[in-house]
This record gives C-alpha cells, structure tokens and sequence, in this order.
C-alpha cells in the first residue's frame, strides 16, 4: 500500500493558479462575442439627394444667375436648375456667395453643385468636375465710353484694371502677362462684377473683363459702358460638381440638358433672357434711369392699382407705359393717340375713358385692355410667350397677330412660340405674303421692337426696384 504525502504549499500554490487560469480561459471561451460593425457604403450623390429632398446650389446674386425680387426668384441658372431640380423631383434650395467662393462650396459638399454661368477653364478642372456646357461666351475688354477705348491687350498696360478674384479673367491676365511683364491689375474679393462696374462708371477704374452674356445683360443698367475688344475666344460654361469616381449626378445633369436642347426648351430659356437684348439703346436706356427717379414715383400708386385688377407684375405695366410715352402723361402722337397708355379715342371709348390724359384712366385702362389681349391667347401657350404675345397684340392688333401666327406655321414654324412669331411678323408688310391673309398688311417689325424694348425695359425695373428699393419711393 502505497502512502500519500501531503502537498507542500509551493504545489498548492501553483495548482490554484493553473486552476484560476484555467477557469478565465474557459469563461473567456464562453462569453459571447460582439458581433462586428459592419459599415455600409457612402450611398451615390444622386440617391443622397432624393433621400434629403432638397437640391443644394451655390450661385451669385446677379440679373445673369439669379436675384430675388420681393419674394420672386427669377435669372437664368435659376430658371434652369429649378427644372433640373423638379426633374428629379426634389426641392431646390439656393445659397448665394460671392463669385470666388463657388468651387470651394463645391469641393467641400456643402451644395450639390455651382451654376453661375462659370467658364470651364483647364485650372478649374483640377478642381472640380463639370457638366455639359450649355452656351459659349468671350472675355470681353469692357470701359467706360467716352475714354480711350483699348483694342488690344497692350492697352491694357498702364490701366487701372479690376476684375473679380477667383475668375476665368484672372487666369487669362496671369498668362498674359508672361507675354506683358508690365501688365498689372487689382482682384475684387469684396465685390461682383455689378460693383466694379458701377466703378468703371464713377471713374474709380479703367477698364475690366467680363463675360459677353454677362456685359449684355448689365450694361443696359450701366449705360455709360462700352465694348472695348474681345480678349478671348469662344469658351464654353457649365455647372460645377464635385470631383471623384461617383457620376451619378452628373450623369442625371447629362441626361436632363440631352433632353432640353433636344425638345428646345433649352433655346426658349435662352431666348427668354437673352433675345431681346440687341435691341438695347444705351441713351434710353439712360433717360430710363433718370425718369425712374423723376416720373415713376408719381405714377407708381396707379400702376400697383392696375396690377391687383389684372394679375399682372406693375414694372410690366410700367414698362409698357414707358415705351407708350416715357410715362409723360401729356403725350401725342401724330395719330392721334394720346396719354400715358397712348389710347386710340375707339379703345378710349370702348374702355370708357373720359379723359385719356388722366394718368389713372389711362393706366387703368391700358392693363385691362392688355389683359383681354392676354385672354385670348390661346391656353396652351406657355409664359412668358403668352405674354409676349398679348404685349405685340396690343401694340399691332388681334387680327395682325393671328395672321403672323398662322404665316408662322405655313413656313415651317412654331406659332406657339414668340421667337418663332416674332421672324414672321416682319413679312405682314411684304404683299408676297399678306395678299392671302385675312387682315392684310401690317408693319410687322415695329410690334417685334416694341416687344423688345419692354422686355428690356421690364428687366431694368425688375432688377432697378429689386437691388435698390429707394430708387421708386414708395407711395
């Protein structure tokens, strides 16, 4: 029989520990394990905005891009992006910032993309991804008329040159001067284009450098500048979106303006903001200015009156007066028609005017006639054709109108649409084409200038009442 000895207190010792250990490692066994994180991946730009609802741009706020005039947004990329947004079916929200800015608001997601009429330029590649381009402009050399007009870029040495920092026109002044060591100009980082060239007018610069859309469309509010030379060629514009593998929405962007210049209904944007802008005349449209601080604020409280009666915008009305009789309510023509709507006595009478030189009569008056000229056009026909329309109905007649329309679509046109119309208009003169038509002979051109000049007219108050309340004192 074998005896047992006890266990010296070294073995017990080493014992309770390789039990203890034992005892975590078999707990450490047993205990349920985390399940791991799994992290989805980042959903495409595309599918974050329809989750968010809501389409995210950066633009600058000016009669080109977009402004708002008493809680009504209008201009051009916002026309464009509120159908691209509404093409996908989400919310447009709208953050404005000043021009050097936008790609930067851009690169750091805070806005889905940048529509400012921005010029694709190979520096701004490296920065951010662009659309389809939708138009093409020129750097134009702009200053102020009656100074030395540069007509290259050596007259651009010794000038005061200003132009908007972060632009396309900085870049091409950097390549210039390797060509032109002595070439120097100022950055305008506090500023738009607007500011610098309401400078250029005061005389604080020389000259600057914009866009050819951009200088169309403002120089009718700074009559005092000019065309100097154009300093670039043809260079295309084009939304801005962020860089990176993901193009989904820029895919969405391709598909949505494919579609548009497809169905014309890019050309008609276009054409909204832009066709009239030839027909600008810079004395009149200074001695616009001038009698919007002299004449406007007298009539203004009859306008506002005319507008709530008929549901149109009073600085439309207010434009239709201006090119009747530059708001003169004593006016006359040689056909007798008179005062500030410039009424015939047959549309007197029928409107019952009993005075056509009471400013309120002929007001009154002159919306509700436009108005009925507005009724009948026909309900398919889209703003703002249907307007334009109803404005070359007043000035030439119901009957002359319809026959332009109706000469439009033998010739292969759209009678549907002002552009179309307006080519036709001018063959109502021409007894080829008004022999066969019902109302004969008209002179066609002058109701497509005087659509002309209201529109313009029409966009300078817009612009000159929504930038500058104090220009029209209230009544």
């Amino acid at each position: 029989m074998t005896q047992r000895t006890a266990p010296t207190r070294k073995e017990v010792r080493w014992t309770l520990l390789f039990v203890s250990v034992g005892v975590v490692l078999v707990a450490l066994t047993l205990r349920p394990r985390p399940t791991p994180v799994v992290v989805p991946p980042p959903l495409p730009h595309l599918d974050r905005i329809l989750e968010r609802g809501t389409l995210r741009i950066a633009t600058v706020n000016s009669p080109v891009t977009y402004f708002n005039v008493q809680d009504r947004e209008i201009g051009f990329e916002y026309d464009l992006a509120r159908r691209f947004a509404a093409d996908l079916g989400v919310e447009l929200e709208v953050r404005t910032a000043p021009f050097h800015r936008l790609l930067d608001l851009v690169t750091s997601g805070e806005v889905d993309l940048a529509a400012a009429s921005i010029t694709v330029t190979p520096e701004r590649r490296q920065r951010v991804r662009f659309g389809p381009a939708y138009q093409e402009v020129t750097q134009e050399v702009v200053y102020r008329a009656g100074s030395n007009r540069p007509t290259s870029p050596e007259d651009l040495v010794g000038r005061n040159l200003w132009v908007v920092a972060g632009s396309s026109y900085a870049e091409t002044l950097r390549r210039l001067k390797a060509i032109l060591p002595d070439l120097s100009w100022r950055e305008i980082a506090t500023g738009d284009i607007e500011m610098i060239f309401a400078a250029i007018t005061s005389g604080d610069a020389d000259v600057t450098i914009a866009d050819s859309n951009i200088f169309a469309m403002h120089r009718r509010f700074f009559p005092r500048l000019a065309e100097g030379f154009a300093l670039t060629e043809p260079q295309p514009i084009a939304w801005a979106f962020p860089q990176g593998e993901d193009r989904s929405l820029i895919e969405r962007a391709e598909q949505f303006f494919a579609r548009i210049k497809a169905n014309g209904r890019l050309a008609r944007i276009i054409d909204r903001y832009t066709a009239h802008i030839p027909d600008y005349d810079r004395l009149n449209t200074r001695y616009l200015l001038r009698h919007i601080r002299t004449r406007l604020p007298g009539l203004r409280p009859y306008f506002r009156q005319a507008a709530e009666a008929t549901g149109f915008d009073w600085r439309l009305l207010a434009a239709v007066a201006y090119q009747e009789s530059h708001w003169d309510p004593q006016a006359v023509s040689p056909t007798g028609v008179r005062g500030i709507m410039m009424l015939t006595r047959a549309t007197a009478e029928e409107m019952g005017v009993s005075d056509r030189r009471d400013p309120k009569e002929s007001i009154l008056a002159g919306a509700e006639y436009l108005k009925r000229m507005h009724d009948k056009i026909p309900a398919r026909i889209e703003e703002p054709d249907r307007t334009w329309m109803a404005l070359a109905a007043y000035n030439v007649g119901w009957g002359h109108l319809e026959d332009a329309r109706i000469l439009t679509q033998r010739m292969g046109g759209n009678p549907d649409r002002w552009a179309d119309v307006a080519k036709h208009l001018p063959l109502l003169s021409d007894r080829r084409y008004y022999r066969d038509l019902r109302f004969g002979y008209a002179r066609g051109r002058e109701p497509v200038r005087y659509v002309g000049n209201i529109r313009s007219y029409y966009d300078i108050l817009t612009w000159k009442t929504g930038r500058d309340q104090s220009a029209v004192a209230a009544p």
